[in-house]
C-alpha cells in the first residue's frame, strides 16, 4: 500500500513588527548621519571656494596667457608667456614692486615687534585688564576706509597733525613735510596706517598663545635673574612659535597685496597712479590700473600671477627665518 505525501503549503513571510522597522530605519539614519552628513555640512564651503576661489584663479591663469584688451575686442589670441616676459622690462612693474616691498618692510617688521611687546604687557597683572585688552582691538574693528580718510587729514602738508607734532620737537619747522612728495615719507605714512590697524589684532593673537604658557616657567626664570625683556625673547617667543609663524605668513600676504591704504592716500584715487610719479604705487594698484584703466586684462592677469608667486616665495622664506630665529630646528 503506497502512501502519498501532501505537498507542503507555501510559507508566507510575515512582515516585521512595527518596532523592528523603526529600529531598522533608525540604524540606517545613524549610518547616513555618520558617513554622509559631515560631507554635506562642509560641501557649501567647497562649492563657494570653487565658484569664487578656484575657478577665478584658473580662469585668470588662462587670461594671462592670452591677448585680452577690452578696448579692442579684435585683439585676441594666444600669447603664451609673452605677458610674463614683458614684466622683466617693465619699469612701472619694477617701481611698483619696489614700493610694495618698501612699504611691506616698514609696516610688517615694526607691526609684529610692537604686537609682541604689547601682548607681553597685557599678559601681566594690570588694573582694568579687560578694558586694555578690548581697547587694543578698536583700530581693527574701525572701517579701513574711514581710518584711511582720517589719516589723509592727519598727514596733510599744511594743516596735518603729523607735521604739528614733529614741529614740537623741531622737525619741519621751516618747511612742512609733504608726505606725498617722495617715496620715503609716503611709505612712512602708509606704513603708519597699516601698523595702526593691525598691531592690536596681532597682539591679541599673541596674548591668546601666551595664556597657555605656565606661570611656573616665568617664576623659575625670574629666580635665575631673567628680566622681562629676556623672558620675552628666550621663553615667550619660542613657546608661541606656531602663532608667530602664522602672523608672519598673514602679514606677508596682506602686506604684499596692499591696496586700500595707498589707493585712498592719493588725492585723486581714480587715477591709481600712487602719486604724481608713482611714489607709492603698489603692485595691486598697478594691476587695477592696467586691467581696469588701461583695459589690458591679459597683462594685468600676468601681473597678478607674478605677485602670487612672489607672495609664495616671500612667505616661505619668512616662515623659515621665523622658525629658526624663534628656536625651531627645521
Amino acid at each position: 500500500m503506497s502512501t502519498t505525501r501532501a505537498a507542503p503549503e507555501p510559507t508566507t513571510r510575515r512582515p516585521p513588527p512595527a518596532r523592528s522597522r523603526r529600529l531598522i530605519w533608525r540604524d540606517r539614519l545613524h549610518r547616513f548621519d555618520v558617513r554622509y552628513v559631515p560631507y554635506l555640512l562642509i560641501a557649501p564651503f567647497f562649492l563657494l571656494f570653487f565658484v569664487f576661489g578656484l575657478f577665478p584663479m584658473i580662469f585668470n591663469g588662462v587670461v594671462a596667457l592670452r591677448h585680452w584688451r577690452l578696448d579692442d575686442p579684435t585683439l585676441t589670441g594666444w600669447a603664451g608667456f609673452e605677458n610674463f616676459s614683458r614684466l622683466f622690462s617693465d619699469g612701472d612693474f619694477g617701481n611698483a614692486l619696489y614700493n610694495t616691498f618698501g612699504i611691506f618692510l616698514l609696516s610688517t617688521v615694526p607691526q609684529l615687534l610692537l604686537a609682541l611687546v604689547i601682548a607681553s604687557m597685557l599678559n601681566r597683572r594690570l588694573r582694568a585688564q579687560t578694558w586694555w585688552r578690548v581697547s587694543v582691538l578698536l583700530p581693527y574693528i574701525t572701517p579701513i576706509t574711514a581710518s584711511t580718510l582720517v589719516f589723509n587729514v592727519f598727514f596733510s602738508r599744511d594743516l596735518g597733525m603729523a607735521n604739528w607734532a614733529l614741529g614740537l620737537i623741531g622737525i619741519g619747522t621751516e618747511t612742512p613735510i609733504d608726505w606725498r612728495a617722495d617715496k620715503l615719507h609716503s611709505w612712512l605714512a602708509i606704513a603708519t596706517m597699516v601698523n595702526w590697524k593691525w598691531i592690536g589684532y596681532n597682539a591679541l593673537l599673541y596674548l591668546a598663545a601666551m595664556q597657555s604658557i605656565p606661570r611656573d616657567v616665568y617664576e623659575a626664570s625670574a629666580l635665575d635673574g631673567a628680566g622681562p625683556w629676556r623672558q620675552l625673547w628666550r621663553i615667550t617667543v619660542p613657546m608661541i612659535r606656531p602663532v608667530v609663524i602664522f602672523t608672519v605668513v598673514l602679514s606677508t600676504i596682506g602686506g604684499l597685496q596692499l591696496f586700500t591704504e595707498p589707493m585712498l592716500f592719493e588725492l585723486n584715487a581714480q587715477t591709481a597712479r600712487g602719486g604724481a610719479g608713482g611714489e607709492w604705487q603698489t603692485v595691486a594698484q598697478l594691476v587695477y590700473k592696467v586691467g581696469w584703466k588701461d583695459l589690458n586684462l591679459g597683462y594685468a592677469a600676468a601681473m597678478s600671477w607674478a605677485l602670487f608667486l612672489i607672495i609664495l616665495l616671500v612667505a616661505a622664506l619668512n616662515t623659515m627665518l621665523t622658525n629658526r630665529l624663534s628656536g625651531g630646528r627645521k
